[in-house]
């Protein structure tokens, strides 16, 4: 049995709490750390066998947890991980890896130094079985060399803390960031940011929406929308132009409708609805992983890579919007 503590006690980390004691056998919460009593309290009510912890530093530490899952705020990540790792613990962090790319070269370079991967990052939307049937499309050579890829992300509202202009690319956006290094298997080289007219349903200081443009190494071109305040719900589309085909992303599994002269199908309202099962898959694969005590997910490179991408992002926005650079270090060794 695996025996877990949890770094972060809000709704992603209850659900990962819930998915673990109910859908993985072999693994379990043991402890819980969050600076909310009262969310800490909602994982011992519900699970009385949880100790909780008033400091996340004496759980990592703790010889009642064999690994560790921090889902707290993003700029706490590099603190929670890099102690995770030095005390010799597999971590599982949720996305984005740091708020900054400095953090994350730290959080690679206390991994270097301490000989093995111990770090997984939570981009699920590789567990995905939609986005995984495009990758079978473009690694088969079914449609043939990728050339375009048109992607968008429309959330009804923010949700969680303060959702700030930056935080669209540095923390939503990052799963793009990601997915789109993933099906393609290409690192990118210059990024742009374009502010249009902004929606009269987002605060007034946020900027909502804006497009992204990126070039891959390859040649490949990227576009990118993030829409945080569409109202109409959670709505997640990729679409990968080939040389000889297309492949997209297919709609969620919900039954259309025909009435009042209308044909409709249900759009979930929350991104949790619309990756269930991706949630679980990756969940459960990362628990293989801990007990061969050999990662395979989503390592602190991606999340490297896609702090680079939202850093660059953030410099084109500063800069009116010019096509930037995306500055990267070359890739360590340890994680080719």
């Amino acid at each position: 049995m695996i025996k877990l503590g949890l770094i972060g006690a809000g709704g992603i980390g209850r659900m990962h709490t819930d998915i673990i004691m109910n859908q993985i056998p072999g693994a379990e919460i043991v402890a819980v750390s969050d600076i909310s009593a009262e969310n800490r309290a909602k994982i011992t009510d519900q699970y009385p066998s949880v100790k909780s912890f008033d400091d996340p530093h004496e759980l990592i530490k703790s010889s009642l947890t064999d690994a560790v899952i921090v889902t707290t705020w993003d700029r706490t990540h590099e603190e929670f991980v890099t102690a995770s790792i030095r005390a010799g613990k597999h971590v599982f962090c949720e996305k984005p890896l740091a708020d900054t790319k400095k953090a994350c070269v730290n959080i690679m370079e206390a991994e270097i130094a301490a000989g093995k991967r111990y770090l997984t990052v939570g981009f699920m939307r590789r567990y995905d079985s939609g986005y995984v049937q495009v990758k079978e499309a473009i690694d088969s050579g079914r449609i043939g060399r990728p050339l375009l890829l048109h992607e968008q992300h429309r959330n009804a509202h923010p949700t969680g803390e303060k959702h700030t202009t930056d935080m669209s690319a540095n923390g939503a956006l990052v799963h793009e960031f990601d997915i789109t290094r993933w099906l393609t298997g290409d690192e990118y080289e210059t990024a742009q940011l374009i502010c249009p007219r902004s929606t009269r349903n987002a605060d007034e200081d946020l900027i909502d929406p804006q497009m992204v443009i990126l070039r891959t190494k390859g040649g490949i071109h990227v576009d990118l929308e993030i829409y945080m305040n569409c109202i109409y719900g959670y709505d997640i589309h990729c679409e990968v132009v080939g040389e000889e085909g297309c492949a997209s992303l297919p709609d969620p599994a919900n039954a259309v409708i025909r009435e009042k002269g209308a044909r409709l199908y249900k759009i979930d309202p929350v991104w949790v609805n619309r990756f269930a099962d991706a949630y679980v898959t990756e969940m459960r694969d990362w628990i293989k992983c801990v007990e061969k005590d050999s990662l395979t997910g989503p390592s602190a490179w991606d999340g490297y890579a896609a702090a680079a991408a939202a850093e660059a992002c953030t410099r084109s926005r500063l800069a009116g919007g010019q096509v930037v650079k995306v500055e990267m270090m070359d890739k360590p060794e340890f994680y080719r």
